[in-house]
């Protein structure tokens, strides 16, 4: 009895032996959801939301523990029995042991994936103030970002896929922006993109960036990647975050951001968990136009529901935004951008408030305009993620999502016209408006006389000018001229349905997938010029009215009101100018994917892709009769309102496209910390609605033939981890076929006619670089870079000689350095931290571009300085602040070359080296959009 009694307790003792702790990360807060491992006995658990583990019926004395988490060093370490002990996690931007999803044909570590994929972590995200949600790729090797247009209408492009970057409402034709595995839009054209309904926030777990690879494969209209931004998920117990932030931006800091964020879930019962979150914000930017630039927010939830064999995720989200973008400033020298005299980084040309109502040709009723109402999107969405096992190792996977997205455009777009030029005043009444007499331009609010024009016969019968008076600002930009400020109206209305479903086997040595995409848009746009708002050019314009005196050639005297008296005129012209288009786009596709492990160290994965897409199009065109109707009010004197609908055409047709892409790769792993991998893609994908708008009459419509976008990449990839080293290596060759390029030119009428579609083809070669270092304890380095050379292999372009289609000429580019393609593109940042302090700097540079086809002068390279540092009050409470542009620099992004409206709707691509060398003789200013200037940024971060 005595022994048996001893053995008991011995026994109990056993059975009461435990390890314990808290995991947390360097600001001290717990991490849910990391693993921790019994190296000796290989048992396994996880921290619970306040980042504790313990384990029981320990058999030792000592055991040594494996604590891992996504994002985060992996750490071991030596724990007595019955001891409770924090253990302290150092941020890892990127690990061989991460398991990525998006852009795989399984989930797999990056060690063994066979893909160029870039993960970048909430830790990160909260360290930096991004721009917009394209500002986050720039963190991702291979990916081109412009994101100087604000918090929309920017452009991502990877491995030299920047055909039509330079102007962001195309700048997402080539890549599948996704939130949580599902595209945030199936289509794209202009002024229609997923950034408009894309915003980073509190909720974002992480990012998932790919670049080309399987693409083209595993996601639709995506040969140049996908950027999957992941949503976070509730745990087993209730937590969250509150972080508001403070911005100090434009000229000594005046024009404020405030911006509150939140996100908190947790379990609701057994084995269901809940999510929710967003933000709101209040904008001034730092070009202030005297209305916020940015003004509304998102809400974000999701519930999830795990069980035995699976899982069921509900998601939903609504956005309510109104963001503006940045316009194009005057600016001087080609080899060093400035702003022109009274122009600087803080100047913006955004027209002040006015309220104009102009009809609603197609559909009837009014449309109002105000630029302080700027973009205004909306998405609404809800959708489901579902995961089943089958049982046998067959598992399968479906994402679906119905979204409504509603844009409307109320902002303007300027120009610079002179009052000598006789376009100027044909544009705004007409031919048979124009006159011999005088023109008053004064301005809208106070009535003070700007410029006095004099009109006399000239050569032909038509009107001469001279000027009377001029004291209008920029004089030194461009003499006796005004801001002709296009008002246009974009109503986008898209109500689409996305579906992808994966069925999953899983043998001893290889996996397959197979699966089904559905997408069907429904789109609908309402698009045209509205009218014109004349200004001052100068920095925040002022509106400038105009009369004219004397006789018109439409046989009319007196006093002729060319604006109204806030300066709006109407656009005149019979050109089509409103458009009113519905599209139904259904897009199916099937998939196959397989990895076979041929050995333990290789593994050989391949897939294809078969897609068709049919479009269905109702297209509406107007014709207007313009003149001396007397418009919507009968008089024939008030110009600004004499255009009246003469009729609506409209056409009806259907295309369909079918592809097919292919990706197959090898991937060798020498050990557990070093692998390589090769890969070739074939991706296609069908062109953007854009290519369908274009057809709105019968003979455009005889024209289409739809051309299909071609992408062919072969890389290789070099992944090795040491001791205190990440790095991945990827050298890529990639060629970019089926790209349009049209133009708009003139009639000997003065009507505008486009020309018909040419396609280029382009080729890039370079290699990507990611690295993370860890220098010593307290130092670390993150580093990515991309060199890379374009050139042009096949491009024709139009060239206008004579007005009208009859003479037009065709020149190549072929052979030319590819245009907007930076040499070098990299981003370097070293972070010290030390306790509860962090500090870091970034340092970027972009090599310098080719501005246009011709390659007639390069954007000049340059760099950029962001910095930060955060201290951690408490374990629930963290103070940071950013500096974004530290010194301040301009630095050009985007261009639009010399001239007036007309001159500029002829594309980058027509400015040719002789009149290049002329503006260079004539020091003539042209157009350029910069990266945001300085801004100083407060952020206070609760988490509970």
């Amino acid at each position: 009895m005595l022994l048996l009694f001893l053995l008991s307790i011995s026994i109990c003792m056993a059975q009461t032996n435990t390890i314990s702790g808290i995991v947390k990360d360097e600001q001290g807060n717990g991490i849910a959801g990391a693993t921790v491992k019994l190296k000796t006995s290989g048992k396994t658990t996880t921290t619970d939301q306040s980042g504790a583990f313990i384990f029981t019926n320990i058999a030792g004395q000592k055991e040594v523990v494996i604590i891992s988490f996504l994002g985060y060093s992996l750490k071991e370490i030596r724990l007595d029995v019955n001891s409770k002990t924090n253990i302290t996690l150092n941020p890892a931007v990127n690990t061989m042991d991460e398991v990525v999803v998006t852009g795989a044909f399984d989930k797999r570590k990056r060690i063994d994936a066979s893909v160029a994929i870039t993960t970048i972590n909430s830790a990160q995200i909260d360290r930096i103030v991004p721009a917009s949600a394209a500002d986050l790729l720039k963190n991702a090797p291979g990916v081109f970002v412009n994101s100087s247009n604000g918090e929309i209408r920017n452009s991502v492009a990877s491995r030299g896929i920047t055909a039509g970057s330079q102007d962001g409402s195309f700048g997402y034709e080539y890549v599948s922006m996704q939130e949580d595995g599902i595209p945030v839009t199936n289509i794209t054209y202009f002024s229609y993109g997923p950034d408009f309904f894309l915003r980073p926030d509190a909720t974002l777990a992480r990012l998932e960036a790919v670049r080309g690879g399987t693409a083209s494969v595993t996601a639709a209209n995506a040969p140049g990647g996908i950027f999957n931004y992941v949503s976070k998920t509730g745990g087993n117990t209730f937590e969250g975050e509150v972080r508001t932030k403070y911005g100090f931006q434009g000229r000594d800091g005046g024009n404020p951001l405030a911006r509150f964020d939140v996100d908190f879930g947790g379990p609701i019962k057994d084995n269901w968990f809940f999510n929710v979150g967003g933000f709101y914000r209040y904008d001034q930017s730092g070009r202030y136009p005297g209305y916020p630039i940015n003004k509304g927010g998102q809400i974000k939830a999701n519930i999830l529901k795990t069980y035995k064999t699976g899982s069921l995720k509900i998601i939903g989200k609504y956005l309510n935004d109104r963001n503006g973008y940045v316009q194009l400033l005057p600016t001087n020298s080609f080899s060093d951008p400035k702003p022109s005299q009274g122009f600087d980084i803080f100047s913006t040309i955004l027209m002040p408030k006015f309220e104009f109502t102009s009809p609603r040709y197609i559909g009837g009723g009014t449309i109002s305009l105000n630029p302080s109402n700027l973009v205004k999107s909306k998405y609404k969405s809800v959708g489901a993620v579902w995961e089943q096992k089958l049982g046998d190792n067959w598992s399968i996977t479906n994402a679906f999502r119905y979204s409504e997205n509603d844009i409307h455009y109320s902002t303007t777009n300027a120009s610079i016209m002179s009052g000598t030029d006789l376009t100027t005043y044909a544009l705004l009444s007409g031919l048979t408006g124009l006159g011999f007499g005088n023109y008053s331009f004064k301005d809208a609010k106070t009535g003070e006389e700007l410029m006095s024009v004099n009109a006399t016969a000239g050569a032909g019968g038509l009107p001469s000018y001279s000027i009377a008076k001029d004291i209008l600002p920029g004089q030194s930009v461009s003499p006796h001229s005004i801001y002709f400020s296009i008002l246009g109206t974009y109503e986008n209305q898209v109500n689409e349905v996305i579906n992808q479903f994966t069925l999953n086997k899983r043998f001893k040595n290889m996996s397959f997938n197979a699966g089904m995409y559905y997408g069907r848009s429904k789109a609908h746009r309402y698009s045209g010029i509205d009218g014109v708002a004349l200004g001052t050019i100068e920095d925040r314009p002022r509106l400038t009215s105009l009369t004219f005196t004397g006789a018109t050639l439409g046989g009319t005297t007196g006093i002729h009101q060319v604006t109204n008296a806030d300066g709006i005129a109407q656009a005149n012209g019979d050109t089509g100018g409103f458009l009113d288009f519905s599209v139904t786009q259904a897009q199916y596709a099937f998939f196959l994917g397989q990895t076979w492990n041929l050995s333990p160290k290789l593994t050989f994965d391949w897939g294809g892709r078969f897609e068709t897409a049919k479009v269905t199009a109702f297209n509406q065109r107007t014709y207007f009769k313009t003149g001396v109707q007397g418009g919507t009010d009968n008089d024939i004197k008030t110009f600004y309102n004499n255009n009246t609908l003469d009729r609506i055409t409209s056409v009806a047709f259907d295309r369909r496209l079918n592809t097919f892409s292919f990706s197959g790769a090898l991937n060798y792993k020498f050990n557990d910390n070093t692998a390589i991998y090769t890969r070739y893609s074939r991706g296609k994908k069908s062109p953007d609605m854009d290519v369908y708008f274009a057809a709105n009459r019968p003979e455009t419509v005889a024209l289409l033939n739809p051309e299909v976008r071609t992408t062919e990449q072969l890389e290789l990839g070099l992944k090795a981890r040491r001791k205190n080293l990440d790095l991945f290596v990827t050298p890529f060759y990639s060629v970019l076929s089926g790209v349009p390029n049209a133009a708009i030119f003139t009639n000997a009428d003065g009507t505008l006619y486009t020309t018909p579609s040419l396609y280029s083809k382009y080729r890039t070669f370079g290699i990507e670089i990611e690295g993370d270092y860890t220098i010593t304890k307290n130092l670390s380095l993150k580093a990515v870079a991309t060199f890379q050379r374009s050139k042009i292999v096949e491009a024709d372009y139009w060239v206008a000689n004579n007005p009208g289609i009859a003479d037009d000429t065709k020149i190549s580019y072929s052979g030319n350095e590819t245009d907007n393609n930076a040499r070098i593109i990299s981003r370097l940042t070293p972070t010290y931290h030390i306790n509860k302090l962090y500090v870091f700097v970034t340092w970027s540079y972009l090599g310098k571009r080719q501005a246009n086809a011709p390659n007639v002068f390069y954007l000049p390279s340059f760099s950029n300085f962001d910095m930060g540092a955060g201290y951690n009050l408490s374990r629930k409470i963290t103070l940071s602040a950013n500096v974004n542009n530290l010194f301040n620099n301009y630095q050009v992004m985007s261009w639009a070359r010399p001239g007036n409206l007309i001159t500029q709707l002829t594309g980058a691509g027509s400015f040719n080296k002789a009149q290049f060398d002329a503006a260079v003789a004539n020091n003539t200013p042209y157009f350029t959009i910069s990266n945001p200037p300085r801004a100083f940024y407060l952020t206070a971060s609760y988490k509970f």
